[in-house]
Parts: C-alpha cells; sequence; structure tokens
C-alpha cells in the first residue's frame, strides 16, 4: 500500500488557502548581509538623505523580500496554525524599526515579525507541509524527515500527545497486582485441564495480545491466553476466498487417538467440539475460585474468565489454538513483507516457525458448523511488536528511542473513545485493525529516523492519514494474507463514518482526548 495524503480537509474560511500560502513564502536570500537600524546615529548626510529622501519608499520596495499580500483569512489561519504568533504583535510595535519593514504600525509588525520569520523557520507542525511530506514519500517512496530543530517536541499537537500517552501509561504497582493474579488462576487453570481430561493433557501457555506486547493502555484490566496444543500433521483445506479460514482433517491415523471424538461426520476437526469440551471444564473448575465465565459469544474464539478484583473485574480470554509443524498455506506467501524493515533474514525465521490456528467461526459459510479454524500469527506479531526497530538496540535502555509504539497507543487509544461515543456505529472496529495498519507503515517508513522520538507529531499523523486512505477505500490487506481484506465492502457504511469522525477530531486539535469516560 502506499502512504496517503492526510485526508483532513481545511474547513473554508479557516485553513483552507491560508496555510498553502503560509508554506510558499520564501526564505530571505542566503548571504544577505544585516540590514542596519533606522537611526543613523552620526552617519554619513549623504547616506541620511538617501535613506530618508523621496525615493526611499520605492528603494525599500524593491529590497524588501516579495511577500504574499496579507489578508484576513491568512493572518487568522497563521494564528490558529501558529498559536505562537499570536502574542507577537505587541512585542513586534516595541522593538527598534528595521529596514524593509516598512515603518511602524501593525502591518510592518507581523510582517517583519510574523511572516518572514514564519517563512525563514523550518514549520515541522504545519498542516500543509505534513501533507507534501506524506505526498513526497509517496512517490518516492523514502524518507523526507529534515533534522528535527530545537523545541521541535514542542509544538501544541506534540505537547497534547504526550499529555495523552502520560495518561494511558500503566501504574508499575498495577500492573504487578493484576499480572499476579492473572498468573495465579491461569496456573491453576492449566494444572487442572491437563489432570482432568487427556485430550488436553499436552496445552501449553503462550501469553499473546497488547498486554504482553508492551501496548496496553489505561489499565490493566484485559489479558489473552493461548492455550497451545500440539498436533500431527493436518490438511488444510480454504473454506472460502479469504485465504485465514481452513478446514482440518487429518492426513493419516493421529498419534492422539482422543482427537477423534472431535471429528465431525464428515471427518473434520471440529472447533466447535473442541472449544465446549475446553469451556466445560473450566466451568466446573472456576465454582473453586473467585472468577466466573462470561456467556459464550458466537463466533468468538476464546473463553472468558472475569476475575473479581475489587473495586473491578479483570477479563481474561481463554484462546484454545493448535500447533501445527508444517509450511506456511500458500495464501501467506505474499504477506510478511518486513524484508526492508526488519530483513530477509527474520523474516525467513519467522515463517520457519509453527502454524497456529484457532478455534474461529467463519460467518460467511451459508450453514454454521462450527468447524472453521482461522490462521492465527500473534507469536509473529508479539515478536515484531517486541524487538521493532531496524536496529537491533532500538529502544532499549542503552539505545536509540523511537516513538513507533507511542503512535500506535494513540491511535488505539482514539478508535477507542470514538467507540465509546458510538457504539453502534464502530461495531465492526476493534484495535486488530489498527494494529494491521500499524505494521504496514513500518513497511512503509523502514528506518529508525522516521520514527524519531521527537517528531512525534508528525509520525503520529502520517500513520493516521495512512489508516484514514484505508478507511476511504475500505482496503486494509491483512498483514500476513495480503487476499484478506479486514474492511470489507459490505462495512463501507462503518468506514466512512469512522473517517468522518476522525477527520473531524483532527481539524478540531482532538478534543475526544480531552474526554473521560
Amino acid at each position: 500500500p502506499q502512504p496517503p495524503r492526510l485526508s483532513a480537509a481545511p474547513r473554508t474560511g479557516e485553513t483552507g488557502g491560508a496555510c498553502g500560502k503560509l508554506a510558499s513564502l520564501a526564505p530571505t536570500r542566503p548571504g544577505h548581509p544585516p540590514i542596519p537600524p533606522s537611526g543613523t546615529d552620526g552617519a554619513d548626510p549623504v547616506r541620511e538623505q538617501q535613506r530618508t529622501g523621496p525615493a526611499a519608499s520605492g528603494r525599500r520596495r524593491r529590497l524588501r523580500p516579495r511577500m504574499a499580500p496579507t489578508d484576513h483569512h491568512h493572518l487568522v489561519a497563521r494564528c490558529r496554525c501558529r498559536p505562537d504568533l499570536a502574542a507577537r504583535p505587541a512585542a513586534a510595535a516595541a522593538a527598534p524599526q528595521q529596514h524593509g519593514g516598512s515603518g511602524a504600525g501593525p502591518a510592518g509588525g507581523a510582517r517583519s515579525g510574523g511572516r518572514a520569520a514564519a517563512a525563514r523557520a523550518p514549520l515541522r507542525g504545519h498542516p500543509t507541509l505534513r501533507r507534501r511530506r506524506a505526498a513526497a514519500e509517496a512517490e518516492g517512496g523514502r524518507s523526507v524527515r529534515a533534522a528535527a530543530p530545537d523545541g521541535a517536541a514542542g509544538t501544541p499537537l506534540a505537547l497534547r500527545l504526550r499529555e495523552v500517552l502520560s495518561r494511558l501509561s500503566l501504574g508499575r504497582q498495577d500492573v504487578s497486582d493484576a499480572s499476579g493474579l492473572v498468573n495465579q488462576v491461569v496456573s491453576h487453570l492449566i494444572q487442572a485441564i491437563r489432570s482432568q481430561d487427556g485430550s488436553f493433557s499436552s496445552i501449553e501457555r503462550l501469553g499473546a495480545g497488547s498486554y504482553y506486547e508492551h501496548v496496553k493502555i489505561s489499565e490493566p484490566n484485559e489479558f489473552d491466553i493461548m492455550l497451545v496444543m500440539p498436533v500431527a500433521r493436518l490438511q488444510l483445506d480454504e473454506c472460502d476466498d479469504t485465504g485465514a479460514y481452513y478446514y482440518l482433517t487429518f492426513k493419516r491415523n493421529p498419534k492422539e487417538k482422543y482427537l477423534l471424538k472431535f471429528l465431525d461426520e464428515d471427518k473434520k476437526l471440529s472447533a466447535f467440539k473442541m472449544l465446549q469440551a475446553l469451556r466445560e471444564i473450566i466451568k466446573r473448575e472456576v465454582k473453586n475460585i473467585k472468577m466466573s465465565v462470561k456467556r459464550k459469544k458466537a463466533g468468538s474464539p476464546a473463553i472468558t474468565l472475569l476475575i473479581k478484583n475489587p473495586p473491578a473485574e479483570i477479563s481474561v480470554d481463554i484462546i484454545l489454538t493448535l500447533e501445527v509443524q508444517q509450511s506456511w498455506p500458500p495464501s501467506t506467501q505474499d504477506g510478511l513483507k518486513i524484508e526492508q524493515w526488519l530483513g530477509r533474514k527474520v523474516r525467513g525465521e519467522f515463517r520457519n516457525k509453527s502454524l497456529y490456528l484457532v478455534a474461529k467461526q467463519n460467518k460467511n459459510e451459508k450453514v454454521l458448523k462450527g468447524n472453521t479454524w482461522r490462521l492465527s500469527f500473534s507469536h509473529i506479531e508479539k515478536a515484531m511488536m517486541n524487538n521493532h526497530g531496524r536496529s537491533k538496540t532500538c529502544c532499549e535502555s542503552d539505545g536509540p528511542k523511537c516513538c513507533r509504539k507511542s503512535c500506535l497507543k494513540l491511535l488505539k487509544y482514539l478508535v477507542e473513545q470514538l467507540k465509546m461515543e458510538y457504539p453502534k456505529e464502530l461495531e465492526k472496529f476493534c484495535s486488530y485493525h489498527v494494529k494491521t495498519a500499524f505494521f504496514h507503515s513500518c513497511v512503509m517508513w523502514p528506518n529508525d529516523t522516521d520514527w524519531h522520538v521527537g517528531d512525534l507529531d508528525h509520525c503520529f499523523q502520517k500513520y493516521l492519514g495512512y489508516f484514514l486512505h484505508c478507511l476511504q477505500k475500505s482496503q486494509l490487506p491483512h498483514f500476513f494474507i495480503p487476499k484478506y481484506n479486514l474492511l470489507s465492502l459490505e462495512d463501507k457504511a462503518s468506514s466512512d463514518f469512522l473517517l468522518r469522525q476522525i477527520n473531524d477530531e483532527l481539524n478540531n486539535g482532538f478534543p475526544i482526548f480531552q474526554k473521560s469516560y
């Protein structure tokens, strides 16, 4: 996918044409000598006559750098884009007059202290410049990030984003308490599952999801635990054209004879039967623990536990996962394009790892039999998240820092807040859409310098721009299965609704970040 321009269009009469004018101002000529002050303080009388004579104003006009004409919308937009300029006219009026500034007064002060200074300064936080950068990167496929000027991290948007991130960070003690409780409960359950039913005696635990990827936001109240079950070689048959859902059959009689009871009438391994058996074991066991099993959600691959942790509850999703030691299916061949980001060798190592399948019902089936399984790459996603830099030392204690995960947390929070405000309209969206767009963005901007920690506002907006582009096209390819579109055209109304809401937030400085639910 190509990185797009930011979709947020300025509203008429505010920043529309004004930002373009401001960005197009040419800087003063390099090497131009400094301009002396208007007072001569005993200078040569001939020069004094030239300075104050009848032709002086025309000479000043010729020497003055070319400026765009001043208009109301331009000045209003300049103050909106650069709030720090709003306080400059008073300071400019008090400063000594400079040759070429057309004297004292509001117009002269605005010209010398505002527009020319803005033309010389690198406008890192300016929306027009960000759009131009996005377009340049789309055409050339390379980073156009300039060296960060002093104070770049202090732009109004960057300050707001960092303030939001500070609120999203998890308390160390809260994390310790929650994870300790979850570990205790899950360990007890696994021991009970292994002992009660020989069918699941070989299961192993694998932490997955945002908590274990270190991108959990707000509270440590949700955990994903995969119960991984090794299985002999299986025959995978696609059940639709997405390349993500499969029917599973044994190529020969399995060594694990206990699995035969989970076959349906067509000799397919039934996800429904296996998940139901595991659910019954867990329901019997939780009677001895202060927790409950959440009611089964149709089509969900997880068994959700609710652990009482006053004054709140902790949600733990138990996900039954089959581990198969065989090659990945053909639908994944063109996915995981991380050669320019993490390297060709790393991609090969990932593709040599086991194949995971979770008990997920395919909703597109005409008759829901509960015998479909979906490919899962949670173990690969976790590895990429925790080793996300092109350099091996990225974000280590003594290594260079990037803002990749910060950008992901911000967009997760934005979508999460909008879902709280519009639960019905945005029901189809989840954090996996945001994470998939994040991986694609890491591929488009593979260098660690593309995600410089001091460029949080710019990096967040280019990542957001790609996500908006996906919403506009209703096209978000699965990162590992390119032909599988996570934004179905059938749900285009939902995509358009989220697109409008994010554009509105972008145009108004993300007011939803200030709300609390």
